[in-house]
């Protein structure tokens, strides 16, 4: 039987998430405004959801899932707690076309590029007020708002 734990890391632990990410455009975290979400199946660090602290508000991004253990639900796990401890504020995020779907059903709602806060949207620069070209569409979950 495996043993499964869903918490939220310590500092210390901040560079098990980096390998994790390492598969993910190699995020660095940054403990001083940053709460990373995980779940640990047989000790191992499978899935995360970080919430960082922008000047315009929350934003959540690297939720991610080592290929090895995907399909058993351990993104939800690790968002749902990010949510569970972060959502008395309203989170940005920028989702994957394919995955919108996934966020709207844990309260997120696309949101034109104009509603995001400046510190955030320029996370994005890159796509040129084109997030959708880029397969990137901002959403965002208010406060209190609950997964269906």
């Amino acid at each position: 039987m495996m043993e499964k734990e869903i918490r939220e890391l310590q500092p210390g632990e901040f560079p098990l998430a980096e390998t994790v990410w390492t598969h993910y455009r190699g995020q660095k975290a940054d403990p001083t405004r940053e709460r990373i979400f995980g779940v640990f199946v047989d000790g191992v660090l499978a899935a995360t959801a970080r919430c960082t602290l922008h000047s315009g508000g929350l934003e959540m991004d690297c939720v991610f899932t080592l290929d090895e253990y995907r399909g058993s639900g351990y993104a939800k796990e690790a968002v749902q707690m990010l949510l569970d401890e972060c959502g008395s504020e309203t989170i940005y995020i920028h989702s994957t076309l394919p995955l919108i779907g996934f966020y709207g059903r844990l309260g997120f709602e696309p949101i034109p590029e104009s509603r995001l806060p400046a510190s955030i949207k320029e996370r994005f620069l890159f796509c040129f007020g084109e997030m959708a070209g880029c397969n990137v569409a901002p959403m965002m979950r208010n406060s209190g708002d609950r997964a269906q």
